[in-house]
């Protein structure tokens, strides 16, 4: 599919699911100068956990990547890309929303989003706030799932706990780093178990394995 963005078409994949409709999703991927896209395996098994769990998914290419049309713009408009996106997930199927991302998509909906009232829950998987990327990046308001690799240097888990400060909800998946290399059975997992309590998102604090 395509849709309408602020530098030209986006292109985007869409996810129904065949569970009760809870709500629509939209999730970011890594790095477009590092070989990021919506086909990364972490962004396709976010897409596909939300979709077990009731959303109707959709992940999509920054521009300049793949058929979107645009050029890289250093971390700003793609902030925008992530609202047309938005608007695009509720056009097709309403709200609520659950929002997020992988690494540079993690960052990148955070800034876009992290205090829209459309936002519910938020899947956030390696928030990469030792780099250049993560600087600067708000914490969301509505209830979040921060997912990190044990391992991971680019967002350590013991920094991201710090960040969060006690108030969302911290997995660190033991054995394994950034891209959750072996360990995406679990990734998915931790998706689907915090989102079996949506909307209810009383979830405790602290860093779980």
């Amino acid at each position: 599919m395509t849709f309408p963005g602020p530098a030209g078409r986006l292109e985007g994949l869409w996810k129904e699911t065949a569970a009760p409709r809870r709500g629509c999703a939209v999730f970011a991927h890594p790095h477009p100068k590092h070989g990021g896209t919506l086909h990364n395996k972490v962004v396709y098994r976010a897409s596909q956990a939300l979709a077990r769990s009731g959303f109707e998914t959709l992940r999509f290419n920054f521009r300049g990547v793949g058929l979107s049309e645009g050029r890289y713009d250093e971390g700003r408009g793609e902030v925008d890309d992530f609202r047309a996106a938005m608007a695009e997930a509720e056009r097709a199927a309403g709200l609520p929303m659950a929002a997020g991302g992988f690494s540079f998509g993690a960052a990148t909906s955070l800034k876009a989003a992290s205090g829209d009232p459309r936002v519910e829950t938020w899947i956030v998987a390696g928030v990469p706030i030792a780099t250049e990327s993560g600087r600067a990046v708000p914490l969301p308001e509505a209830p979040a799932l921060f997912i990190t690799g044990e391992n991971d240097r680019f967002g350590p888990p013991r920094d991201v706990e710090r960040w969060l400060g006690g108030r969302h909800r911290l997995v660190a998946i033991p054995d394994t780093d950034h891209f959750f290399e072996g360990k995406l059975d679990e990734f998915a997992a931790a998706v689907e178990d915090f989102l079996s309590a949506f909307p209810r998102a009383s979830a405790p604090a602290g860093i779980t394995s």
